[in-house]
């Protein structure tokens, strides 16, 4: 499988938008998934997540910034199948308690230990998603194969 990412785009509902992008990670899949798991790493991939706090094994208080405004929100995971899914969803905890977000991410093996990322989200916060679900994944994949990794 190359390593170039791919992409789709989905609308479902008015003021919801839904994207997808898949790509290969030249990383194991046990690192991938448990580096993706660490959600208070967020921010050093997901551009919209300025801050990520766990706050139990399945909940987290992130702050959102998107188009110049910043939301506090409560990330929940949802499911996990270890090595394989990962699955959560993002309520606006301010202002505009209808805003909302949630993803899944698969992970498969690949040869020569590399691994194949397959993110989808929907999103209600506005902004470009299939232009951020691309650069979430490009940035995951330079973290993860970066030297310090």
């Amino acid at each position: 499988m190359p390593d170039e990412l791919t992409s789709n785009r989905t609308a479902r509902l008015p003021g919801v938008d839904a994207a997808g992008a898949s790509i290969v990670v030249n990383a194991p899949v046990a690192d991938v998934y448990a580096r993706w798991l660490a959600v208070e790493e967020y921010p050093k991939f997901v551009t919209t997540i300025k801050s990520a706090q766990k706050l139990n094994p399945h909940r987290f208080a992130v702050s959102i910034g998107l188009n110049g405004h910043r939301q506090d929100a409560m990330l929940e995971i949802v499911l996990r199948v270890a090595e394989r899914r990962v699955a959560w969803r993002t309520v606006s905890n301010g202002n505009d308690p209808e805003h909302f977000s949630a993803g899944v991410v698969s992970f498969a093996p690949c040869s020569r230990g590399s691994t194949s990322v397959d993110l989808r989200l929907t999103s209600s916060f506005g902004g470009a998603v299939c232009r951020r679900v691309d650069a979430y994944l490009r940035n995951f994949k330079t973290l993860l194969e970066s030297p310090e990794c």
